[in-house]
């Protein structure tokens, strides 16, 4: 029942999430005095998401670390420093929103990156090294890029945010892939009957964190449209820089859909509990609206990589069919 129940919830989240956190900025925008359970609920989703991993997986990856360190050079450099010119660019006098925009492409990538490569036919070996490595040193990693790029220009609580990471994911996680190297077969009844409550969990981060944000979502300016439109583009190109460093190293199609997510997905449930507890819900924006559209364009991504996959498998048949 359970496992039905997951499958039904992973098909329906990228119209359930656009449709609750509609919900926190309208009618449920009270919601927000839960804000404090946000941490909890997320330790919960970061423990549940990580039992089927398997540290196994990921030897053959570390064999050949190139791939690893180029995905974390997009994660942690390129897009970052990406995310900050924009918001120099475009939002010049916004120092929050530069923030916020920094944050949403500093935070790390997700554990539901596994289950989008997986899908569409990528390394699961490379996914779940980069994800265990980019989500132990996230605590260091993304205050050290905050301070850097915005550190002189907004106060920020710098060990509040590491602690914040720390407990939200780096010790569930570890504490989840612990539990499935002791007994592999209890984690993962654990995490089968944990998967389904983990999602609607999802939800309900997502729930609370656009209702902390629904002033700003009051009157829809052009503003918040072009914000809107600055993170989609941001991301679009995560995404294709992914995809493009692996296909100019010459490296397999499944290592190119693996960075591509990889770089592409971020974790941004957690990125939205950092922003709405450690800064104001300004700089929560730019996250909360990576919301939105995150599960369409992993979907919408995958699409894109199998048709340009099909296209190519017939070129190649039709030039063997020339040659014979």
């Amino acid at each position: 029942m359970y496992q039905q129940v997951n499958k039904y919830l992973e098909k329906a989240l990228p119209f359930l999430i656009p449709f609750v956190l509609l919900l926190g900025i309208t009618v449920l925008s009270g919601a927000q005095v839960l804000s404090d359970w946000v941490k909890w609920i997320f330790a919960f989703i970061s423990f549940s998401s990580c039992l089927k991993l398997n540290l196994q997986q990921m030897k053959e990856a570390f064999l050949r670390p190139l791939p690893i360190i180029t995905a974390m050079i997009l994660l942690q450099v390129v897009m970052p420093v990406a995310a900050y010119g924009a918001g120099l660019l475009f939002f010049t006098n916004d120092i929050l929103l530069i923030t916020g925009l920094v944050l949403a492409f500093s935070i790390p990538t997700g554990v539901i990156t596994i289950m989008w490569s997986d899908i569409y036919g990528g390394n699961t070996g490379l996914t779940v090294a980069v994800v265990i490595i980019n989500t132990l040193i996230s605590p260091l990693l993304v205050p050290s890029i905050l301070s850097i790029l915005v550190g002189t220009e907004v106060a920020m609580d710098v060990p509040g945010i590491m602690l914040g990471l720390l407990w939200m994911v780096v010790v569930p996680s570890m504490g989840a892939v612990l539990f499935n190297r002791l007994n592999e077969k209890r984690a993962h009844q654990v995490g089968t009957t944990a998967a389904p409550f983990s999602k609607i969990g999802v939800l309900f981060v997502i729930l609370i964190n656009s209702a902390v944000t629904a002033p700003y979502f009051q009157t829809i300016s052009m503003r918040l449209i072009f914000l809107f439109l600055i993170v989609l583009l941001l991301a679009c190109a995560a995404y294709g820089l992914g995809f493009l460093a692996a296909r100019l190293f010459g490296w397999s199609r499944p290592t190119a859909v693996s960075l591509m997510y990889n770089a592409g997905m971020r974790n941004t449930g957690v990125g939205a509990a950092i922003a709405v507890t450690y800064f104001p819900p300004a700089a929560a924006l730019p996250v909360v609206l990576a919301i939105v559209f995150q599960q369409f364009l992993a979907a919408s991504a995958g699409r894109l990589v199998n048709k340009h996959k099909n296209k190519a498998d017939d070129g190649d048949r039709r030039l063997q069919h020339a040659e014979l």
